[in-house]
Formats: structure tokens, C-alpha cells, sequence
């Protein structure tokens, strides 16, 4: 299998902060390793996990008091911009570690290559809302089979049991998708099924429920704005928007890195905020444990989806292969990352 493309170019949530304490952190990113440290005045540093003397884990190592990284094998140090020394052999020359960028923002640590620029960086939190928290969730799949799974709601009945619809109401979905050169937009409507978290929530039973999101792939991320109204089409208290980062790990396995905001369209309302921005970020991530508890089922389907029998729900997935492989990967076809997807025009009905 080639090895996949270097996509430090964009900033990736790699690591929640408050994993990064005294003690230095792997973690990956398109198949490369990478250790994370804070130095004595406590920022954040990233170095490839892999010492220049003899490519010992750099993360097995240690951070001194002076706030230099130690390398486990030979003791060799690093600060955080990657400079190195032996300290058995002082006037050895070319001893420096490769360094990246690594930001602390949104209760989490962002990688990304030296030479990305700040505006580089994703411009994704909505304005006039209220962040809500943060988590991440590994999803033991490919890249492209974790974007599948949360680029259509088609499957909302049957993994899920909370948001959205009920299985006698498929029927019933109001649907459209638009393709564009660098994005895709999805809407969704459909009568919102009973849940012991609707008054949570400030909801009713009978309410509609409405996501609409937008997909980007600098970096690979989906931006859920999800609303209800009432029968009649009143708006509901508040709007939760959600924004996940699709972060490939491993050729394998894709971290989705979730971040909750909320806007609430009732001020009287706000002494229940602090109830409704728990329950909000309690419900979110049960939906997504729902759809990582899934995911191992279908993690061998394949990148091609040559032979399929599309829908058209899946409308936005076809067109994702080609984003992914222009945009995120910067890869001509004859340099795609993966096996070039042939894909058929979506079957409607």
C-alpha cells in the first residue's frame, strides 16, 4: 500500500489539550508520527516522534526541567523548535529533530507543517454562538469510509436512536444536496421522533428537525447546523451548530475531532442554558459513539465505488472522492492517493 500524502500543509486537531501535561504525546496523522510536548513555560511543542541519531520514539523519551525533550535511547535533547544536542559528543553538528506549528485553540492541540501560514488555520467557529466543549472519537475505518457514514442522514433510523427520524417516517424526508468546486451543501427535514431527551432540549414532541451542513476539505471537515421548529413552523428556543474535523490517523483509522457551539433565540431562556449546553454536547456525542460503534461493519468498503447501487442520498459521497483527491490530498489523478474512484451518476427513487 503507497504510503498516504503529506497533509501538514492545513492545521489538523491532532490532541485534546488537557492530554498534554508533564509527559510527551504521540499521536499521527496520515500514517506519520509525531511527539507533542510542553515546554518549561508550558507551550506546546511538536517534533517528528523520531530521533535523528538512530530514529528512536521521541515520545518514549522525556521532557527535563529546562523543558527540553530527551530522547529514551542516547539522551540526546531537543528544544521545541527542534534544535538538538548529544550530550556525549557536544560538538557533533546536525543533530536538529524536524519541528511543526502546533496551536493551542478550542480546548485542543492543531499540527500543522512550518511554513502553513496563520491563515491557514480553519475560521470555523460560528459567529454569534456559544462554544459548547469539545471531545474526539477514533473511528476504526478509513478516511473515506468515516466521511461516507456522516455525509448522508439516510441511515439515521436504524444506527441512531435519538435525533432525527423513526423508521415509519422515511417516508417523509425532505431532502436536497448541491455539489460545488470546493464544498458540498445538504439539507435535511423530517418530523423529529420521541426521545426522553426532547424536553431537554426545550423541544416537543411533534417538532420538526432540520440539519443542514456544509463539507470542506481544507482540511476535511463538515459544518452541522441543526435547528427544530414546530408543526407550524415556529423556531425553537436554540440552534446547535457542530463542526467535526475528519483527521485521517492511519491509512486505517480517522479521529473525529467534534466542536460544539450553541445560539439561543429566547433570551428568558438563558438561566436554562447551562442544562441545555450539557445535555446538547451529552446527546452529540452519544450519536457519534452510535456511528463509531458502527463503523468497523463497513470499514472494508472500498474507495472505488465501482459496482454500487447508489441513491440519491448519496449524491454528495461521489462527488467527495474528487474533493478529497483535488483538494485535501493535492493529488493529480495519476497521483491519487488512492485507487481513482469510478463512480456512477446517483439512481433517484
Amino acid at each position: 500500500m503507497e504510503p498516504m500524502p503529506d497533509v501538514t500543509r492545513f492545521f489538523h486537531p491532532v490532541l485534546s489539550s488537557r492530554k498534554l501535561k508533564e509527559k510527551p504525546v504521540r499521536v499521527e496523522l496520515a500514517g506519520r508520527a509525531y511527539v507533542l510536548f510542553r515546554d518549561a513555560q508550558g507551550r506546546p511543542a511538536a517534533l517528528a516522534d523520531a530521533c535523528p541519531h538512530r530514529l528512536a520514539p521521541l515520545s518514549a523519551g522525556r521532557v527535563t526541567p529546562e523543558g527540553r525533550l530527551e530522547c529514551p535511547y542516547h539522551g540526546w535533547l531537543f528544544d521545541a523548535d527542534g534544535h538538538g544536542r548529544s550530550p556525549s559528543q557536544p560538538d557533533l553538528k546536525k543533530c536538529d529533530a524536524r519541528s511543526f506549528q502546533l496551536v493551542e485553540r478550542f480546548d485542543s492541540l492543531w499540527l500543522a507543517a512550518r511554513d502553513a501560514p496563520p491563515s491557514a488555520f480553519p475560521d470555523f467557529a460560528p459567529q454569534g454562538y456559544d462554544y459548547n466543549g469539545a471531545f474526539s472519537m477514533l473511528f476504526r475505518a478509513p478516511l473515506h469510509v468515516a466521511l461516507d457514514n456522516f455525509s448522508e442522514d439516510e441511515h439515521t433510523p436504524f444506527v441512531h436512536t435519538r435525533l432525527g427520524w423513526n423508521r415509519a417516517q422515511t417516508k417523509d424526508i425532505e431532502y436536497e444536496a448541491h455539489n460545488f468546486e470546493d464544498r458540498t451543501e445538504v439539507r435535511y427535514s423530517a418530523p423529529q421522533r420521541p426521545s426522553y431527551l426532547i424536553p431537554l432540549l426545550l423541544l416537543r414532541n411533534g417538532d420538526f428537525f432540520h440539519n443542514h451542513w456544509v463539507t470542506r476539505f481544507d482540511p476535511v471537515r463538515t459544518d452541522y447546523t441543526i435547528t427544530w421548529t414546530s408543526p407550524t413552523g415556529q423556531q425553537r428556543p436554540f440552534t446547535n451548530r457542530a463542526i467535526i474535523f475528519f483527521v485521517p490517523e492511519t491509512a486505517n483509522t480517522t479521529r473525529l475531532h467534534f466542536f460544539s457551539f450553541v445560539q439561543l433565540h429566547d433570551e428568558r431562556l438563558r438561566p436554562l442554558m447551562p442544562l441545555v449546553r450539557r445535555a446538547a454536547l451529552l446527546l452529540s456525542w452519544s450519536e457519534v459513539r452510535d456511528d463509531a460503534r458502527f463503523i468497523p461493519l463497513v470499514a472494508h468498503t472500498p474507495y472505488s465505488m465501482k459496482g454500487m447501487r447508489l441513491g440519491k442520498y448519496d449524491k454528495p459521497l461521489i462527488h467527495h472522492r474528487k474533493l478529497l483527491e483535488r483538494i485535501y490530498f493535492a493529488q493529480a489523478d495519476a497521483n491519487a492517493p488512492h485507487e481513482p474512484a469510478q463512480v456512477p451518476e446517483p439512481v433517484h427513487g
